[in-house]
């Protein structure tokens, strides 16, 4: 069974040959070996008339590719290869965090060689084309996009979004849903046929690979402190909060003595390894971003259901979580729009009010304000989510997705309603 991933195909296919490194990073397992070695290549091999010989691939986590992690051992190998020939070459090299450091054999005492320099010793070579993945047990993407500013481009990776997963999909866009929503998109779980083998892949993927990667790498001495923060950050997804508020969260759990630095920097270690994104809050009409609280959002709604034991299935919080990852994935940055009122009370004085847009999708110097609502069943619920967007006092999209309505349609407003499947499927309701 092959899984499309058409989106980062093209931008491996747009990036060919132009004298960059090409990385591809994201959260582990979610398919970025299978997008360079299974499709990419196929698609050099059968589309561009790529000979197999011309492509070299080397697995740093394979036996077979054991004296490829010292760094000169795999420079002088490419070279070999290449030495005499002008045909054009591609290099692969996957799980480039498994390079190790080598000393300097000209200069002892000085820095030691590293897979970076091993890179752009190779990035001078005309006739190669040059792509590498990383996972986070040792080196983190952001390590690789600093090294290389300027002579590197990112294609990252997410678990599967919607429109992927019922591509592969034998079923109804229904029950692809209620599938994708319980235990979302991460590819390998097609090859688990029953729930409780889903179910445990999911949880082992959290505890004994993203968590045990994070403290192998930052060397992490609380790890239950990590362990319960990534907990109660699952649980809050769609919630506004901040470190102050999480570390109270925490001390209330038996963590006394717990500093809000401890918990910021365990923050950060978990959004480094693409297991959570900070959406921020940015007012509409002030135009500028509020320093708390924020919302956070899991990589992928299946590993936040697993991690808390499938008990937390509120509807109108998963819905948010997906919206926010497929925009994301779409080359959107998303914030949370806040717009202030000044509304009458029932005394007749006036309050300043702040009312909440639940995602400010933008995309250059164009703006899409949406809202998720699972139904808007009452007057109160409608008025909720209605009322921020008639506030932005610009002309920008508004977009209300739900899981109550059929076909799209505009109200008097001219807000479109739209399905949330729909919306998940079809990108063109946000041209």
């Amino acid at each position: 069974m092959e899984i499309k991933r058409d989106r980062y195909l093209k931008q491996l296919i747009d990036n060919m040959w132009d004298g960059q490194v090409k990385v591809i990073t994201g959260i582990r397992r979610c398919g970025k070996s299978y997008l360079l070695k299974i499709l990419f290549k196929n698609y050099l091999i059968q589309k561009e008339g790529v000979r197999a010989d011309n492509i070299i691939d080397i697995s740093l986590d394979l036996t077979s590719g054991l004296r490829f992690r010292d760094p000169l051992y795999l420079v002088k190998y490419v070279k070999k290869i290449l030495s005499g020939k002008n045909e054009r070459f591609y290099l692969f090299i996957d799980e480039i965090q498994m390079s190790e450091s080598v000393e300097n054999p000209y200069v002892p005492t000085g820095n030691p060689i590293t897979f970076y320099d091993a890179l752009n010793d190779l990035r001078a070579i005309l006739n190669l084309d040059i792509y590498v993945t990383g996972s986070n047990s040792k080196m983190l993407a952001n390590d690789v996009l600093t090294e290389f500013r300027g002579r590197s481009d990112e294609i990252r990776v997410h678990p599967l979004s919607f429109s992927e997963f019922l591509s592969a999909y034998d079923g109804t866009p229904e029950n692809a849903m209620n599938e994708y929503s319980y235990y979302g998109g991460m590819p390998f779980l097609f090859s688990r046929k029953t729930e409780e083998a889903k179910s445990s892949y999911l949880k082992s993927l959290v505890s004994e690979v993203y968590l045990r990667d994070i403290v192998e790498r930052h060397h992490v001495t609380r790890e239950d402190v990590l362990s319960m923060l990534f907990d109660v950050l699952c649980s809050s997804v769609g919630s506004l909060t901040n470190p102050n508020k999480l570390t109270k969260t925490l001390q209330s759990l038996s963590f006394s003595g717990l500093s809000v630095n401890t918990v910021g920097q365990y923050i950060m270690y978990l959004k480094d390894a693409f297991m959570f994104s900070e959406a921020k809050r940015y007012d509409v009409k002030g135009k500028s971003y509020f320093d708390y609280p924020y919302k956070y959002y899991c990589e992928d709604i299946g590993l936040r259901n697993a991690r808390l034991e499938f008990r937390q299935q509120e509807m109108t919080h998963i819905m948010e979580n997906i919206i926010y990852n497929e925009l994301i994935l779409r080359g959107y940055s998303v914030d949370v729009g806040v717009v202030c009122s000044n509304e009458r009370k029932s005394d007749g004085s006036y309050h300043r009010v702040n009312r909440q847009i639940d995602f400010i999708a933008t995309h250059h110097d164009k703006k899409t304000y949406i809202q998720s609502s699972f139904s808007l069943d009452n007057e109160e619920k409608t008025s909720n989510k209605l009322r921020p967007l008639s506030l932005t006092g610009d002309s920008f999209q508004k977009i209300i997705v739900r899981m109550d309505v059929g076909k799209p349609w505009y109200n008097e407003s001219g807000i479109l309603n739209v399905k949330f499947t729909d919306f998940l499927l079809d990108e063109s309701f946000m041209a």
